[in-house]
C-alpha cells in the first residue's frame, strides 16, 4: 500500500494523479475534510480508501504500508498557535518516521524553503543557511533536524524536499494561502484588477509549476539509493510582478494595482527566494523547470476550463 498524506490537498493530489498515471492505484488517502469542499481534489483520482489523520496512526499497522508520500501538514504560514503547529506538523511526522524506521519503509516527505528565512546566507541544504521566521517553518526545520539526529538508524529510503513557492492545480481550498497566480487569476474574473503589495517588482520568489515538483517526487521514486533533504524549486528568481504580468498575457484587460504591504508581515516575510540546486543536480536529476511566463500560462488555462481542478 503506498499511503499519501494530504492526499485530499494540493500536491498531495497532484502527486496522485501521476501515480494513477503510472499504474499505481493501491494508495491509501490520509487527510482531514473538515474542510468537506476538498473533496473536489479526489474526484478524478484513483485510490484504495481513504482515512482521517487521526484515525491512520492508531491503526498504521493493518494498513500494510510499502511507503509514505507525507505531504499532509498545517501550511499557514500566519498560524501563531504554536502547540498546535508543532503537534499537526512536527509530532506527527515523527511518528511517521518511527513507524518507517521499524518497519523498513520508504518515506519521501514535505519540507519547505521557508527554513531558509530571509535567506541571507544562501539557499543551500545547510545549517547555517537555516533561520525560520515563522512558526510553520520552525515546525519543518525542527523535522528536518530530527531527521538528521535520525539517519543512522534508517532501514529505508527517506527523502524530504524542500519546496519553494508551489502553484498549480488543486489549490483552491488553501485559501489565503493559494498562490499568487491564483489570486491574481481570480481578480481579474471579479473585476479585472490584480492586487500586489507594494514593492512587490522588488520582492522574488522561486515559483514552481506543480507538475514539476510532482516530476521531482517521482524522480527519487525511480531512485532509492538517494537519500536526504534536497531543495525543491525552479532554481530561478522571479517577481510577483512577473506572475501578475504572466496572467495579463492571458486577460490583457486586466489592470495591476498595488496595495499596502500588511504590518503583520514585517519581519516574517521573505522578499526572495531562489533555490540552489546543486545537490539535486549532482544526485542526477537534470530535467527543465518551467518558468513563470509558460507556468502561469498552463495553470490559467485550467482555471478558466475546470475552475482549477484536474479532468
Amino acid at each position: 500500500m503506498i499511503v499519501v498524506t494530504g492526499g485530499a490537498g494540493f500536491i498531495g493530489s497532484n502527486l496522485i494523479k501521476e501515480l494513477n498515471n503510472q499504474g499505481f492505484n493501491n494508495i491509501l488517502i490520509v487527510d482531514d475534510l473538515t474542510d468537506g469542499a476538498k473533496h473536489k481534489n479526489m474526484n478524478r483520482l484513483n485510490f484504495f480508501d481513504y482515512v482521517d489523520y487521526k484515525d491512520f496512526l492508531p491503526n498504521i499497522d493493518r494498513f500494510g504500508v510499502k511507503m509514505i508520500f507525507h505531504q499532509g501538514a498545517c501550511s499557514d504560514t500566519t498560524e501563531r498557535n504554536g502547540r498546535y503547529m508543532m503537534q499537526t506538523n512536527y509530532e506527527y511526522s515523527k511518528e511517521l518516521l518511527t513507524f518507517c524506521i521499524n518497519k523498513r519503509v520508504r518515506m519521501f516527505y514535505a519540507s519547505s524553503a521557508s527554513v531558509y528565512g530571509d535567506g541571507k546566507n544562501g539557499f543551500r541544504e545547510s545549517p547555517e543557511c537555516e533561520y525560520p521566521l515563522n512558526m510553520y517553518a520552525f515546525s519543518k526545520y525542527q523535522f528536518d533536524r530530527f531527521v538528521e539526529l535520525n539517519e543512522r538508524h534508517l532501514s529505508a529510503q527517506l527523502v524530504g524536499l524542500r519546496y519553494f513557492n508551489v502553484y498549480g492545480p488543486q489549490e483552491n481550498h488553501k485559501g489565503k494561502m493559494a498562490s499568487v497566480a491564483f489570486h491574481a487569476y481570480n481578480q481579474v474574473k471579479n473585476g479585472g484588477r490584480i492586487s500586489l503589495f507594494e514593492g512587490s517588482e522588488n520582492f522574488r520568489r522561486d515559483f514552481i509549476h506543480v507538475d514539476d515538483v510532482v516530476k521531482v517526487n517521482i524522480f527519487f521514486l525511480d531512485n532509492p539509493d538517494l537519500i536526504g533533504v534536497y531543495n525543491c524549486g525552479s532554481g530561478k528568481a522571479e517577481s510577483f510582478t512577473a506572475v501578475a504580468e504572466a496572467v495579463k498575457t492571458v486577460y490583457n484587460h486586466a489592470k495591476i494595482e498595488t496595495i499596502p504591504f500588511p504590518e503583520e508581515l514585517t519581519g516574517k516575510y521573505q522578499t526572495f527566494t531562489q533555490a540552489d540546486l546543486t545537490k539535486l543536480r549532482r544526485d542526477g536529476y537534470n530535467e527543465d523547470f518551467m518558468d513563470v511566463g509558460a507556468g502561469v500560462k498552463k495553470y490559467v488555462k485550467i482555471l478558466s476550463e475546470s475552475g482549477g481542478y484536474l479532468t
